[in-house]
């Protein structure tokens, strides 16, 4: 079982390590559903995680809010994915939507351009695009390597557990072409059901070890 621990700065990854987490998403300001960290605690992340043999997924966000950049936005987070690339971080997450709910197609192609030799995460901007339109996100995201997108099932006021048989058919649909990566509400407490009703072997999740 993969379990990606979703951290905000260094402070809590020698922890989570030793308790069992094998693969780290680092952000900051969870807060704001978490943003870019700054690239002093991205080489401190790596190297200590680089030594662990753990897997280090960097979360690439301007800021918080929506998930509709302008131009600029995106020519930042392309600087933050070549930094990211010099350091040898394994994946980053990212995701870019149009005004009307719709992949940003053109932003996305840019934002993947500038991820070579990185794996690539479509995050929980996926949950904000409508279900009728998420298959064919999937299909893009597919064709365009992406590795896994990170995924609620729903609004994520609703608890994952509600979302289940939504996550079910998304599981269903991608086929194994992609790794459909269920988190949001995802614990220590639930994540043995979870796996167990929906199949995968991989979770996602701030308190998906006890860090107590």
């Amino acid at each position: 079982m993969f379990k990606e621990i979703a951290v905000e700065n260094f402070t809590n990854i020698p922890q989570a390590v030793l308790a069992g987490a094998n693969r780290i998403e680092l952000n900051d300001n969870l807060a704001a559903g978490g943003t870019t960290p700054s690239l002093g605690v991205l080489q401190e992340s790596a190297k200590y995680l680089q030594e662990k043999s753990i897997p280090l997924v960097e979360m690439i966000r301007p800021r918080g809010g929506n998930f509709v950049y302008n131009d600029l936005e995106i020519k930042m987070m392309e600087s933050d994915l070549f930094e990211a690339q010099k350091l040898g971080v394994d994946a980053v997450t990212f995701g870019a939507l149009t005004p009307t709910g719709e992949l940003d197609e053109d932003a996305m192609e840019q934002l993947i351009a500038a991820s070579a030799g990185m794996q690539i995460v479509f995050h929980m901007a996926f949950d904000d695009i409508s279900n009728d339109k998420q298959d064919k996100t999937i299909d893009w995201l597919v064709d365009h390597d992406v590795d896994r997108i990170l995924t609620h099932g729903g609004p994520f006021e609703i608890p994952i557990t509600d979302n289940l048989d939504n996550l079910k058919r998304l599981i269903k649909y991608a086929d194994g072409r992609i790794t459909i990566l269920p988190g949001g509400g995802v614990t220590y407490e639930n994540c043995d059901e979870i796996s167990e009703v929906l199949g995968v072997k991989e979770l996602h999740g701030t308190r998906l070890i006890d860090l107590a």
